[in-house]
């Protein structure tokens, strides 16, 4: 059976599944709830000067069907005394030494203040902090959180001080809140950051009530932009993890990938682009901790059946895929094909490519249904009946080379090539 035991940074786990910096890590009673369930380990919930929550604090954005596709929240950071925190922190690692314990961190703007926080948590055993420049919402008025992220000056600046202080592994976690995390990344590299994780959650407003006018989530007739996360999230997390991977001055720090990971597939997507691990935040929220189980088993049988044994085998592999649009071979060409067996003749497939694509499919009326075929020479391989089709594998799409030799963009247009050849 394959090896899924994490070393990040030097912080083991038996599994690189962690919950991240959120409400299911604020107390003790959450942790052990989470460690009972087989979480590898825990970031817990950011720590700093005194806060007052709202309420309500959450929202949400359901489509489909589905519930919470993707979830904000407008809360800050632990409102609970520190000293109760780090006491609990203390408890948890006792309890179960095997598990990583991170603790995300936010202090004020200051050197001493960081020093301060960094030598009490310090003091409870933990394992790694996690610097909290990404939070959206309500620090940021104080110039914390996202403020400090959005300026790679500043946030090199701190990750400074942390450093002095810091004898435990130092994570800098990333706000996405930014044309791009490269700069702020490079920034904290250079400063001596020990990793990186991303994302934090994204500025947004999940939508309006149409009966009091107020966007939710609702707090006495008024709402603020929250943070967004949940499964919605999960590309744009894809796309910054992987530009952070390309990157010669980021790509050799371990990243923690975060954003809307629910599963195990998702976890392996993640470390396929560059994560050493993941977090985990909304799946547990809106599901309960076991998912943790799944996530393992998923995990195993897939390196099973790959035949990679430990997670350095596959950690990054998909990162070289990711090239240039300038680069693609346009010489490569798809048609999209109908199982006439498997298909179910609900015409999504002619409506879409008919009212929105290049009319590629045509539509024989029939009793008691109508058939639909492709039109080979207009279909132009663009995926999108394939996308709407309800019915697994009724649509693929086959190669169909236009021609045997490679040609990227750049070369086409010095053979000057006509622009409507395939």
């Amino acid at each position: 059976m394959a090896d899924i035991s994490s070393n990040f940074l030097g912080i083991k786990s038996p599994n690189p599944f962690w919950l991240a910096s959120a409400p299911p890590t604020d107390k003790k009673i959450n942790v052990l709830r989470a460690f009972e369930a087989g979480w590898g380990g825990v970031v817990w919930k950011t720590l700093g000067s005194q806060v007052k929550n709202v309420s309500s604090r959450y929202s949400a954005v359901n489509y489909g069907g589905h519930k919470v596709m993707g979830f904000n929240n407008i809360e800050l950071i632990s409102d609970r005394p520190l000293d109760i925190n780090l006491k609990e922190i203390r408890e948890c690692i006792k309890l179960f030494p095997d598990r990583a314990m991170v603790v995300s961190l936010m202090a004020d703007n200051d050197k001493n203040s960081w020093h301060e926080l960094i030598k009490k948590v310090e003091d409870t055993g933990a394992h790694g902090f996690e610097l909290n420049f990404g939070c959206p919402h309500g620090m940021t008025e104080r110039g914390m959180g996202a403020a400090v992220g959005q300026d790679p000056e500043i946030a090199a600046m701190v990750v400074e001080w942390v450093m002095e202080a810091a004898t435990i592994p130092v994570i800098t976690k990333l706000t996405p809140n930014v044309h791009s995390v490269v700069p702020t990344a490079k920034a904290v590299a250079k400063a001596g950051s020990n990793g990186l994780s991303l994302i934090n959650t994204i500025q947004s407003i999940t939508g309006v009530d149409l009966d009091t006018f107020v966007p939710n989530p609702y707090v006495a007739g008024k709402s603020v932009y929250g943070g967004y996360c949940g499964p919605a999230v999960k590309p744009i997390a894809l796309k910054m993890l992987t530009s952070i991977a390309q990157n010669p001055e980021t790509n050799r720090l371990p990243i923690s990938g975060i954003g809307g990971v629910s599963n195990w597939k998702d976890a392996v997507e993640f470390l396929l682009l560059g994560a050493s691990n993941v977090q985990v935040c909304t799946a547990a929220m809106t599901h309960g901790f076991r998912i943790v189980e799944d996530m393992c088993e998923g995990l195993n049988n897939w390196m099973d059946e790959k035949g990679f044994k430990i997670l350095e085998d596959f950690i990054g592999k998909s990162v070289p895929a990711i090239t240039h649009w300038e680069d693609l071979d346009i010489n490569y060409h798809h048609v999209a094909n109908i199982n006439q067996d498997k298909c179910i003749h609900c015409g999504l497939c002619y409506i879409a490519c008919e009212d929105t694509s290049h009319q590629s499919i045509s539509l024989q009326p029939g009793q008691p249904y109508n058939i639909y075929t492709i039109k080979e020479e207009e279909c132009v391989g663009c995926n999108l009946c394939q996308l709407v089709c309800p019915v697994n594998e009724c649509i693929t799409m086959v190669e169909q080379r236009v021609a045997p030799e490679y040609i990227n963009w750049v070369e086409w247009q010095k053979r000057g090539l006509p622009l409507n050849d395939h």
